[in-house]
Parts: structure tokens; C-alpha cells; sequence
């Protein structure tokens, strides 16, 4: 017998698995090569050479009981050290070792935070549109999700006023994501300032610490030069959840970090609370191969100019054919207005010539779908047919 609070998950399992899983039966009918599939946000991109070539090297090389056994759970000290200084490399930041502890993914690092701030009923504000697990994490914690609403025109930034409105006495902290999955839109710095601004006098009134939890698995896939701002530069009360699974393309490897400054509240208590939260999760510690792995490589890069190709080609081809497109700046998704005010019956008109993607729905975006373009570049070039009949026949 399913947990109640298992129930609705099962019912209302995600939208974006649905349809990549439609995808799969769609293929056994009409050919792989035939059925375009933008849904799931699975990297298309090798990891750089660089990152087998470090692993061979602690394969070859590393003592066999260190290489698979365990070790603090916040992470082998070499790799953490290494994370701190490459940040400090790029973002002129003070962080050492004890900033970071390691996880299994941006997914759990953010569930180790949830767990750590949260006590029944207290609440997390996110803008929509948002990636669909959040509401999940912050449930996980008998917490509440509230959702403050966007401006597009300001690439899709929060409404400072409703922000404003939306914190209350029982908010611990408030979710973002940048670049932002759906969107591809990045947060610039007079909005990280604005947002900082707003959660210190929110702090003062309440007198109560609210964090800024940033999510950044995409904060290494930016185009046409756009800057991603360094979040703890802002607000001291930062904590980061990052994840190599897409600036390395390592989503299955499950690797990423906790970020924890020294400026936030009670900074050497959280640490603590952090990696037990790591090992109580079941999770125990980050994955050691690539923990170790990720110490030798941490200035590899993938390959931007073929998510950039990708999103352009895609771009172009949907907004000749009429439909409005937000240009992403970053990450690797494509955020669409429907043609209709019901983005299913888009869907669905969709799914009749071979394309899949994702109902904005499934984002708290209605009107909206996402399409993500980490795909082959023939997915997109072999899709633009379907995409321009519907554009014929929604815009004449």
C-alpha cells in the first residue's frame, strides 16, 4: 500500500519523463529516425576529453582502496580544494575546502539544503515558470512552495513587488535558477540586487535569516557572451547547488557541490548540517571516482558552439515560421508561446507530426511549452518541416 504523500506523486508523475517515454513507444512505430524528441534535458554533448582522461589517470594510478571506498561525507579534501580554488580563480571569491561538500547531483545538494532549513509548514518562494521537481523537494520537508510571479519583458525576473508580498514570517529562503530551466533566461546583476535587497529587509523585519538557494547546473552554457553574476557577491546569506551533470555533461554520473560561504548565518554549524544531512539522506557521500576525477579537470568545457548552433537553427526556423520564442541566453531550452491559449492542444497537434516537447504547465508556465534543443542537430534541421505546416496553419 502506496504512502498518501506518494499518491498524487504517482498520479501526477512528471510531464517531461511522460513524454520522453511517448517518445520511445512513438519510435518502435515510425523509426528513431523519424520521431523528434525535444523533451528531456539529457546533454547531447560528450564530456571534453579531458574528464576521461582523468579518469583513467585515478583508475591507473589512485591507491584501490581510496578510489572505491569512503570518505568524509563531504568529499575527498583534494577535490573540494580544488572546486574552492578554481572559484576563486574565476569569481575573485575567499572560499577553501570547508566551503564545499560534495554530492550526488544539484538534486540532492538542493535536498540537503531543504533539509537543513526547513520545519513543517515553512515556505520557499521560487518565480515561475520553475523546473518541476522543486515542488517535490520542498514537499519532501513538509514544506510549502510559493510562487511569485514573472516579468518576461525583464527576462523572466521576479515581480519585485509580488516578490515582496510573497515573503512572510515562515519563509526560510527563496529558490533561483540561472540560467533558468525552462527559460534559458539569465538573472542580470540589477536583478540579483534587487532580489538581495528585498531578502535583507525581509531579514530585519522578521528578524529571521531567509536564504538565497541558487541553483546553477547551467551556469557554464551561455551564449553571445552573457554573463551569469556570482550570487554570494550579493548576499551573504547564498547558499549555491551545483552540478557538473551539463557544464561537463555528466548528468548520469551524478556530481555536484554544496556551496556554503563564510559570510551566511552560522556558517560552520551549516556545514556540519550539511554533510550529515548528506549522510542520513542514504546517500552517504558523493560518487569517489569522479570526485577525484573532477580534481584534475575542473577547466575542461564542453562544447558551447554546438548548443549554440543548435538554439540559433532552432530559433530562426520557428520564428520565420511565426511563432514567439524567448532567445535563450543560456542553458539549452527553447521557452515557445502557444498558438493557442491551451498549450496541450499545441502539444498534441505537435505529437501528429513526430515532435515532442513539453507542456509549460508542467512548469507553472501555461500558454508556454519548452523544447529542449540538446539534441542532434538533424532532430532540429529534420523537425522544421513539421514545425513550419503548423505555423501555416495556426498564423495563415
Amino acid at each position: 500500500m502506496l504512502a498518501k504523500c506518494m499518491e498524487p506523486r504517482v498520479k501526477n508523475s512528471s510531464a517531461i519523463r511522460a513524454m520522453f517515454e511517448a517518445g520511445v513507444e512513438m519510435a518502435k512505430i515510425y523509426g528513431k529516425e523519424n520521431v523528434y524528441d525535444f523533451s528531456l534535458g539529457n546533454p547531447n554533448v560528450p564530456a571534453p576529453p579531458e574528464v576521461n582522461k582523468a579518469l583513467i589517470e585515478v583508475i591507473q594510478n589512485e591507491d584501490p582502496i581510496k578510489l572505491h571506498g569512503y570518505m568524509v561525507n563531504a568529499g575527498f579534501e583534494e577535490t573540494r580544494t580544488a572546486i574552492a580554488e578554481n572559484l576563486n580563480k574565476r569569481f575573485g571569491a575567499h572560499l577553501d575546502m570547508s566551503n564545499i561538500v560534495m554530492t550526488a547531483g544539484a538534486g540532492l545538494a538542493l535536498n540537503l539544503v531543504l533539509r537543513s532549513i526547513l520545519d513543517i509548514d515553512d515556505e520557499i518562494v521560487v518565480t515561475a515558470p520553475y523546473f518541476v521537481d522543486y515542488t517535490n523537494y520542498v514537499s519532501n520537508y513538509h514544506g510549502k512552495l510559493v510562487l511569485v510571479d514573472s516579468v518576461p519583458e525583464k527576462n523572466f525576473a521576479p515581480d519585485m513587488d509580488d516578490l515582496r508580498a510573497k515573503i512572510t514570517p515562515r519563509t526560510k529562503g527563496m529558490l533561483i535558477n540561472s540560467p533558468n530551466n525552462p527559460t534559458g533566461a539569465i538573472y542580470s546583476e540589477e536583478t540579483i540586487k534587487e532580489i538581495a535587497a528585498i531578502l535583507e529587509e525581509k531579514q530585519q523585519e522578521y528578524g529571521h535569516v531567509i536564504y538565497l538557494i541558487a541553483d546553477e547546473p547551467y551556469r557554464e552554457l551561455v551564449y553571445d557572451g552573457s554573463d551569469v553574476p556570482f550570487v554570494p557577491h550579493y548576499y551573504d546569506n547564498t547558499l549555491v547547488c551545483y552540478s557538473f551533470s551539463k557544464g561537463l555533461s555528466l548528468a548520469g554520473e551524478r556530481i555536484g557541490y554544496v556551496l556554503i560561504p563564510d559570510e551566511s548565518d552560522n556558517s560552520a554549524e551549516f556545514k556540519t548540517a550539511i554533510s550529515i544531512a548528506n549522510r542520513i539522506s542514504g546517500g552517504i557521500n558523493a560518487p569517489s571516482v569522479m570526485q577525484l576525477a573532477l580534481a584534475k579537470c575542473l577547466d575542461a568545457k564542453v562544447d558551447i558552439d554546438f548548443y549554440a548552433k543548435n538554439a540559433k537553427v532552432l530559433y530562426d526556423g520557428l520564428t520565420e515560421a511565426g511563432f514567439q520564442c524567448v532567445k535563450p541566453q543560456g542553458a539549452f531550452y527553447m521557452w515557445v508561446k502557444s498558438p493557442m491559449a491551451d498549450e496541450s492542444e499545441f502539444i498534441a497537434d505537435m505529437k501528429e507530426k513526430h515532435i515532442l516537447c513539453t507542456p509549460g504547465s508542467a512548469f507553472a508556465g501555461p500558454g508556454y511549452v519548452r523544447i529542449s534543443y540538446c539534441v542532434a542537430y538533424e532532430t532540429i534541421v529534420n523537425a522544421m518541416p513539421g514545425f513550419k505546416e503548423l505555423g501555416k496553419k495556426y498564423f495563415g
